[in-house]
């Protein structure tokens, strides 16, 4: 059944208002220095940091941040390439901006799921509620515009002669995506494929002509070096590595042990992503890749969740209207927020709070476990 199109104005005035909202709050951010957006403060200081030629990864802090912000600069030399937009702008008005995007990239991922803008901006509004997107936001994060990213590169422009581009340049800001490329070559899009990896390598080399001491730095130290961007057994890092690094009360082998147990979560993984796309269930292949890609990952902030927001939608559109909500739910209730943590409280939590502790690792693993093997029992025809 074809779902009813709006007139042009019905949809657009909606969506306009959510994206003009969002951008007034980042004026009223700079305007009453309101000091939100760790995150994107940081960006606005590597871009700055690259323009000042000074050095980005030598300093746990860099000297163009805000008084009230003391991060690292943790993503790869590209990444300060593409900041650069952001370093004409006062701090808090950057956040602003970011957070525009995100607002907009947002509304394009639930847009591709739905295959209709009649009802985007009211479920753009409602994925708000999840707790990375919102999380997200206020960091000043770009999760939601990598993920758009993404989603328009492998759903909307496949076939097209810019396909895998934009995921290159998702991986050049941020390095997990570098799995969306795999993505590409495992559903036989060796093209693709080939044009994301060029487009990584491209922006990565122009960095070494650019900054060759800090490309260097950080392709032989920062890049392997995970505690540049906090503590790994904090709760809020929900990946593989984290879960047993809080089991393991961060013993040496414990990285090498998710590494492992990632490589092995892999191949059911690849199985039913080569299974779906044969299917044409192209974006149930993207969430699996995806879910890995943060279980796989030395660090996924919870925050790094997003993917959430199109697994609802995904379940929703196909009919599956009590799993979707029952996953809204269970990432609208900020889980890993209510269990006590910081410092090395997590080494003592015990199986009672393991669980909800770790409840965004064991959901995605039993999820692939899961559908695993209900493929293993569904008839092939």
């Amino acid at each position: 059944m074809s779902t009813r199109r709006l007139p042009a104005d019905r949809w657009r005035l909606p969506v306009a208002v959510l994206v003009l909202a969002a951008l007034a709050v980042g004026i009223w951010d700079w305007l009453g220095d309101w000091r939100l957006g760790a995150d994107s403060a940081v960006y606005r200081a590597g871009a700055l940091t690259f323009l000042h030629g000074d050095p980005l990864y030598d300093l746990t802090r860099l000297s163009t941040l805000p008084e009230w912000v003391s991060l690292p600069f943790t993503y790869p030399p590209a990444a300060a390439l593409l900041f650069v937009p952001l370093a004409a702008l006062p701090s808090g008005f950057a956040w602003g901006l970011v957070t525009t995007a995100s607002v907009v990239s947002l509304a394009v991922v639930v847009r591709v799921c739905l295959h209709s803008w009649s009802k985007v901006a009211g479920l753009t509004v409602l994925a708000l509620v999840l707790e990375p997107v919102w999380k997200t936001l206020f960091l000043g994060q770009i999760n939601l515009i990598l993920m758009a990213l993404v989603v328009l590169d492998v759903l909307v422009l496949a076939g097209s002669r810019w396909s895998g581009v934009l995921t290159g340049v998702a991986a050049a800001v941020k390095l997990t995506p570098l799995i969306f490329v795999a993505h590409l070559f495992v559903t036989g899009r060796w093209r693709d494929g080939l044009r994301a990896l060029g487009t990584f390598v491209v922006l990565q080399g122009l960095m070494f002509l650019l900054m060759p001491h800090d490309a260097w730095q950080y392709w032989t130290q920062a890049a392997f070096d995970p505690d540049r961007i906090g503590g790994v057994h904090w709760i809020f890092n929900q990946s593989l590595n984290g879960l047993i690094s809080r089991a393991s009360d961060d013993a040496s082998w414990s990285g090498k042990l998710a590494l492992v147990t990632a490589a092995v979560l892999a191949v059911p993984a690849v199985w039913l992503v080569r299974r779906f796309h044969q299917r044409g269930q192209r974006l149930a292949a993207l969430l699996v890749t995806a879910f890995l890609g943060l279980l796989a990952s030395p660090v996924s902030w919870s925050h790094h969740w997003v993917w959430a927001v199109p697994l609802v939608f995904l379940l929703w559109v196909e009919g599956q209207r009590i799993r979707a909500g029952v996953v809204f739910l269970f990432f609208a209730s900020c889980v890993v927020m209510l269990v006590p943590n910081g410092g090395t409280t997590e080494f003592g939590w015990g199986l009672g709070l393991s669980i909800p502790g770790n409840a965004y690792v064991l959901a995605a693993a039993a999820a692939i476990l899961g559908l695993t093997v209900r493929e293993l029992r569904r008839p092939v025809f």
